[in-house]
């Protein structure tokens, strides 16, 4: 079979009548177990959020072997394991126009243990059944409860020898272009902490194990070097992209800035990171596209916050951090940046206000009502892990297992960039996790504007002993819009949107507020919200529009809304999905999905924008709003999957390539994540049982397998045999001034196969 429920013994029962009055405002909730450990995820339509984890050993089984992939049920809170053949470890993700998801890349194949795939020198490996990611390019359409979750149209299309990117990546980037194309930038060619050897003499290619060039899905001709690839070697995975209102792209890793127009190849140099604090992986800093709105004309503005101002010697190379990472305390640094003001005035980074921590590897989610919530992340150190340091030699004496952070902080913040300087930051009233969110977790906006929260494994392959275990339990963080007693509602969405044109009405009954309905209409907005596909606290493609209206306050006391369409910019939001919400006083409606753009790839047709009716107000009018506090959406509630499936043959035959993919899908299946308190303690718990062994899907057969260089994973020497961690048992003030040697790869879980690391960790 090709996608197996898994049962879920007393837990649901359990779990449902703890939700019943789980919705707390500030509250974090756990609500179930994602069967795989949640390194990706990304919301399909209002019901499912699919989740990718790295090939490895989990207990849940898919066709015989590990699943590293699942459906994870918005409503029930449970999952199901998904078919996926390659290795999707770190891949890069994004939308595409017609609603459909893409994946990018990822690792060769792996073995137990994260032993390099026994075929082909990394090609497939007999034992975990997966193979070689790392050109992968793997195309999902969502799928709802009322369709055939098995069958062909509603699983991953995973087929390297008929879909598959130019360069092999791994820890690319992936951002979205006006058209609906797909911009593919840099990565690992075989993987490791940084991406570079010491000494740098090859900062371009690194030996062949960097990938400095950008290429483009669907193709738009052969892959190009990018010089800011080779500027930034070391500190260049994941990077930071946006695109602007312009059609260049705003791009930052290590410490550089530069907006790069993805047409010429053109790179135009914005000013440093102030402070020398990286923010990209592994430093891992929260980055997001501040809300666009009409009051600030959709100009986009980005903020930086946390990440790591280690020295540039302290990060090492391939191998693993020369320094001890989880003694050196993250960045509370935040800088805002308007890459394209529209004053005249030269690009800037401005210096904001400090997180209340700080973190690495935490995540900005941006919230319906404009704010954005921080979560996850560690006080200390890096993402990445490892069973060595240039200061640590041995596995045994690493003291938080494979992790290079510490101190998990378990108490989301939120920030409001509205708020006056000095007053933006506050986690008054948001409860405090007992679950550590480090490497490898996740977090995305709900339909319900609650955030799931889920992932973490810092990890070679699957622990459930070690002090920062692999973890499968999801939870649900509610902002504090949940404290109110009546949830807005409205009617009228339309299941497409256009750049510009007619505008459209929504109506908002009166039972959906409460007060004043003059009041009510003056502080409502209507705003589309991209959650993005999330991985390794970034949420790619993630974004915030508020569409442009005007109202009329009707003598029935309901409020009709006039909804401008999206700008005339498919570059201010690229087409695809996003779910439409009203927000009422800072309250925000369920989310409905609804498509931007024509669901192609190509030039998307424009309009004027319509001139929006005047405002009418009734003074009479008020709203009759009940104590619910969780009334549904009554704008048309289907997710329009059908749709989305109907269109994907037409949005994949723009390629050439994906003609027959249902028929080879087909085929190929039968086949085949206040402030932390220093002293408080997390007891860490394990979660399931051991590794799974599974029968062989046939071996790599001559149109599968392909030959490549892998990157191959040491094994687990032994086990950390600690149980809970202690933010106060490190101390973060003591100079950190040593000069560092290197070790050889006998530590190393990023080396590659047959091939070894001197002392400065230069591939050999």
């Amino acid at each position: 079979m090709i996608f197996a429920p898994v049962a879920w013994l007393a837990f649901g029962l359990a779990a449902s009548s703890k939700l019943a009055a789980a919705q707390q405002a500030g509250s974090i909730v756990q609500v179930g177990n994602t069967q795989v450990s949640a390194m990706m995820m990304f919301l399909g339509n209002e019901e499912m959020v699919y989740i990718l984890d790295k090939t490895e050993g989990n207990a849940a089984q898919i066709d015989g072997h590990p699943a590293w992939g699942a459906a994870w049920d918005v409503n029930a809170h449970t999952a199901q394991t998904m078919e996926i053949l390659t290795n999707t470890f770190c891949a890069s993700g994004m939308h595409l126009p017609n609603g459909s998801y893409a994946t990018f890349g990822g690792n060769s194949a792996i073995g137990p243990l994260g032993s390099t795939g026994d075929v082909g020198s990394g090609s497939y490996d007999t034992t975990y059944e997966d193979y070689d990611g790392r050109k992968s390019i793997r195309i999902l359409n969502p799928c709802t409860s009322a369709q055939d979750m098995s069958s062909a149209q509603c699983q991953w299309y995973d087929n390297a020898t008929v879909l598959s990117m130019q360069k092999m990546r791994w820890y690319s980037a992936a951002e979205a272009l006006g058209d609906g194309s797909i911009a593919l930038i840099g990565g690992f060619v075989s993987g490791g902490y940084i991406n570079r050897n010491t000494p740098n003499t090859d900062p371009e290619y690194e030996g062949g194990a960097a990938e400095p060039t950008y290429e483009f899905f669907p193709s738009k001709g052969a892959a190009t070097v990018m010089n800011f690839m080779i500027t930034t070697s070391g500190l260049n995975s994941y990077a930071h992209t946006y695109l602007m209102p312009s059609g260049n792209m705003l791009i930052q890793a290590n410490i550089s800035t530069i907006l790069w127009n993805p047409d010429t190849n053109v790179e135009t140099p914005l000013p440093n990171m102030p402070g020398g604090v990286a923010r990209v992986y592994p430093a891992s800093g929260a980055v997001a596209m501040l809300p666009l709105t009409p009051a600030n004309n959709y100009t986009p503005t980005v903020i930086f916050c946390g990440g790591s101002d280690m020295p540039d010697a302290y990060w090492g190379n391939y191998s693993y951090p020369n320094y001890n990472t989880w003694t050196y305390p993250a960045s509370t640094d935040c800088q805002r940046l308007t890459p394209e003001p529209t004053d005249g005035s030269s690009p800037v980074y401005v210096s904001d206000d400090e997180m209340l921590v700080g973190r690495t590897m935490g995540q900005f989610i941006i919230l319906p009502d404009g704010t954005l919530l921080v979560v996850n992340g560690g006080m200390n150190g890096t993402a990445g892990y490892a069973q060595a340091t240039g200061q640590t030699a041995l596995y045994g004496d690493m003291p938080y297992g494979e992790s290079l952070a510490s101190g998990p902080v378990g108490t989301p913040a939120i920030y409001n960039p509205n708020m006056p300087a000095g007053s933006r930051w506050s986690n008054a009233g948001l409860s405090n996790t007992n679950i550590a969110r480090l490497y490898h977790s996740s977090a995305l906006l709900m339909p319900d504007a609650s955030v799931m929260i889920a992932g973490s494994n810092p990890n070679i392959d699957v622990n459930l002993t070690t002090i920062f275990p692999t973890t499968y339990t999801a939870e649900i963080f509610y902002p504090p819009y949940f404290s109110a007693s009546t949830r807005p509602t409205f009617s009228g969405a339309p299941q497409t949107l256009s750049y510009g044109g007619s505008s459209f009405d929504l109506t908002v009954p009166s039972t959906a507020y409460s007060g004043s309905g003059n009041s009510a209409a003056e502080n409502t907005t209507v705003v589309l919200l991209r959650g993005g596909f999330t991985t390794h606290a970034m949420n790619m493609g993630q974004r915030y529009l508020q569409l442009n209206n005007t109202y009329t306050v009707n003598s029935n006391n309901s409020i009709t809304l006039h909804v401008a369409q999206v700008p005339p910019n498919p570059n201010l939001l690229t087409p695809g999905p996003a779910l439409m919400f009203v927000v009422i006083n800072g309250i925000p409606s369920n989310g409905t999905m609804v498509i931007v753009g024509n669901g192609q790839v190509g030039t998307q047709p424009t309009q004027a924008a319509t001139v929006l009716p005047a405002s009418a107000q009734n003074p009479s009018a008020s709203g009759s709003g009940s104590g619910s506090s969780s009334s549904s959406n009554s704008a048309s509630g289907s997710t329009h999957t059908g749709a989305i499936v109907g269109a994907v043959i037409g949005a994949v035959a723009v390629i050439g390539i994906l003609g027959a993919l249902f028929g080879i899908c087909v085929a190929r299946r039968r086949r085949a994540a206040s402030r932390q308190h220093p002293a408080a303690a997390y007891a860490m718990k394990t979660t399931g049982n051991g590794y799974g062994g599974g029968a062989s899907r046939g071996g790599a057969t001559s149109d599968r397998a392909r030959h490549s260089d892998s990157s191959a994973f040491v094994p687990l020497q032994q086990d950390n045999s600690s149980t809970a961690w202690n933010a106060s048992s490190t101390s973060l003030h003591s100079p950190y001034r040593d000069a560092y040697g290197r070790e050889g790869a006998d530590y190393d879980p990023y080396s590659q196969d047959g091939g070894v690391q001197d002392i400065n960790g230069q591939r050999t």
